[in-house]
């Protein structure tokens, strides 16, 4: 049993079609889209809603990924995550350099508990120097529809919404600006 589960599955990493017991197609494993990966409103699944909060460069609210209307830069963080700090320094000047032209949405799925609060949240984007949106994501859903595999993980969508470039670790300054000048 467990080598036929065990080819089953290498069968769907290597990209054939994985097919279930009763024949039919098996969510993730076949490319089909998984159930419950979207933000629960039924739009494409490479678009979520985050909440955003009231830090610098960012007001409280919500916030539809990506963009609608411009390219998107979507850089998923922890406070807890010491490359995402990087991340940070090569973020800030790019950020500057593109202004308005580009939409900059930072996002951490961290929870709030008694320990861990909002405030905290805000106060890692001050001490970080964010300015740009700040959105905040406890159920993951931005990262599901993102397909987040590590942190810190970055995304370029073009005007459209379509994902132009992903990157998983520090991206230095050039790589972003090569990707977000891929979309203007």
């Amino acid at each position: 049993m467990l080598a036929a589960l065990g080819g089953l599955l290498g069968l769907g990493a290597a990209g054939g079609a994985a097919v279930g017991v009763d024949g039919s197609s098996i969510p993730g494993l076949d490319g089909a889209p998984i159930p419950g990966l979207d933000d629960g409103d039924g739009a494409d699944e490479r678009t979520a809603t985050v909440r955003t909060l009231d830090a610098p460069g960012s007001t409280a609210g919500e916030r539809r990924l990506p963009a609608p209307d411009r390219p998107t830069v979507l850089d998923f963080f922890a406070t807890w995550c010491l490359p995402c700090e990087a991340q940070m320094r090569s973020l800030r000047p790019v950020h500057e350099a593109y202004g308005d032209r580009v939409a900059f949405v930072s996002v951490s799925n961290e929870r709030t508990t008694d320990e861990f609060t909002r405030e905290d949240l805000r106060a890692w984007w001050r001490e970080h120097d964010g300015a740009w949106t700040l959105g905040h994501d406890p159920e993951s859903r931005a990262f599901r529809a993102f397909g987040v595999s590590g942190l810190p993980y970055l995304v370029v969508t073009d005007a459209g919404g379509e994902v132009a470039w992903t990157h998983r670790g520090v991206a230095d300054e050039k790589e972003l600006r090569t990707a977000i000048d891929g979309v203007l």
